[in-house]
């Protein structure tokens, strides 16, 4: 159903004031509202590109879109399930694929490691039950890593070779965990994970500007990156993932692709991936079925039935210029039991008027995508400002998706 012309002028109104103010709200930011057919029902960009400059944000600039990448990985993964090349639940085959896996030990509350009790398998890493963490979402981890750290970004792989934060299968902990299912992806079919999903999900959508390596092209519309201080003040601050955008092409080999957080995308072509998924795994526009249809029902199930309050536990900022602190990822009046689909959260309703089954999730420069299958409709609000779980961003995102729900609700 298209938006009416008011309502339209609405939510570009809403996006300008969001970007009025290029040191204290929102620099620059892009939004995409799409549906099941593919239609674009708002696509709007406001602001500029980044605090220090004078250039416009427009609907071509490249975003970093982080942790957004997991739901593309997946979509590589189960492609893979489908053709029976990757097993869900099968730990031998996955450890076989990913030896480092055998070997990794269980981070105690005391600092010690022990040995795991059972083996990880493809679901845990897809449903954030393998055991792994972050460092910047725990201290415990963050700290065991000291003095020298683990970068998650670095593009190495032994920054995410990391020790467990919990047994496998015990608990959800928001972690690396796709990371590896890429790399089980690579070694399964002996393409990097860039090359896997080109050829098997951005070119059949007929995509060109979303990729792990961003061409000259992409480079020179890339949105700039920011940092809000404590006193609610931007500054410009270095990439975080930056040897993507740096790397020569015969280093590039040398670059872990990552499954979690390893993408720079328009916004406008990452919601052709969201439509796909809206239309039950066939591209609306091109035709070409990604998954089939039980695969997505699949994806969209709560796969955690046993941790029900997980998102309400709290994440901590245990690295203060990445995230702000997350007391419950997303609140929903009454508190009813929240799930986790395959690489992506399922909110069960919310304030703005969604589905209960609708998915969800975002990038930590507070990029936020979320696809409502039973509504028919989708989004993704882009900007580029550390840390995540950033007020400003969260704040336009909840605006943006009650108008989009009001208006499909009176229309």
């Amino acid at each position: 159903m298209p938006l009416s012309a008011e309502t339209k002028k609405s939510l570009q109104q809403t996006v300008d004031a969001a970007c009025a103010d290029s040191q204290s709200g929102i620099p620059g930011a892009s939004v995409v509202v799409v549906d099941k057919n593919g239609e674009e029902l708002f696509a709007y960009a406001s602001g500029k590109r980044g605090c220090k400059s004078s250039e416009p944000m427009t609907l071509d600039n490249i975003f970093w879109i982080a942790s957004c990448t997991k739901m593309v990985a997946g979509v590589a993964c189960m492609q893979l399930v489908e053709k029976g090349i990757l097993e869900l639940d099968d730990g031998d085959q996955l450890e076989k694929l990913c030896p480092e896996l055998k070997e990794i030990k269980v981070l105690q509350d005391d600092g010690k490691l022990v040995e795991k009790k059972r083996k990880i398998t493809l679901r845990m890493l897809l449903t954030h039950t393998a055991g792994f963490g972050y460092t910047f979402f725990n201290s415990k981890l963050r700290d065991y890593s000291h003095p020298i750290g683990f970068d998650e970004f670095s593009g190495s792989l032994n920054d995410i070779t990391q020790p467990l934060v919990h047994q496998p299968g015990e608990n959800w902990e928001y972690g690396v965990n796709i990371d590896w299912a890429g790399i089980a992806l690579e070694r399964a079919t002996g393409l990097s994970l860039n090359e896997y999903i080109h050829q098997n999900i951005f070119n059949p959508l007929g995509l060109d500007n979303i990729s792990m390596f961003p061409n000259e092209s992409m480079r020179q519309r890339l949105a700039h990156m920011h940092f809000r201080k404590h006193d609610g003040f931007l500054i410009a601050r270095d990439h975080l993932l930056r040897k993507p955008l740096v790397v020569g092409a015969a280093e590039v080999s040398s670059v872990l692709n990552s499954g979690g957080a390893g993408c720079f995308a328009r916004p406008q072509d990452y919601c052709q991936i969201i439509a796909t998924l809206l239309n039950d795994g066939t591209s609306p526009r091109t035709g070409v079925q990604l998954l089939q249809r039980s695969t997505v029902n699949e994806m969209f199930r709560n796969q955690i039935p046993d941790f029900p309050n997980f998102a309400r536990q709290g994440i901590p900022d245990a690295k203060p210029d990445l995230t702000n602190p997350i007391p419950e990822i997303y609140p929903v009046p009454g508190n009813p039991p929240q799930g986790w689909g395959l690489t992506f959260m399922l909110s069960n309703g919310g304030i703005t008027g969604r589905s209960k089954g609708t998915g969800f999730w975002a990038g930590l420069p507070n990029c936020w995508w979320w696809c409502d299958r039973e509504n028919g409709i989708g989004g993704l609000v882009c900007s580029q400002i550390l840390p995540f779980a950033d007020a400003k961003v969260l704040g336009l995102w909840f605006d943006i998706e009650t108008q989009i729900y009001k208006a499909l609700s009176s229309g």
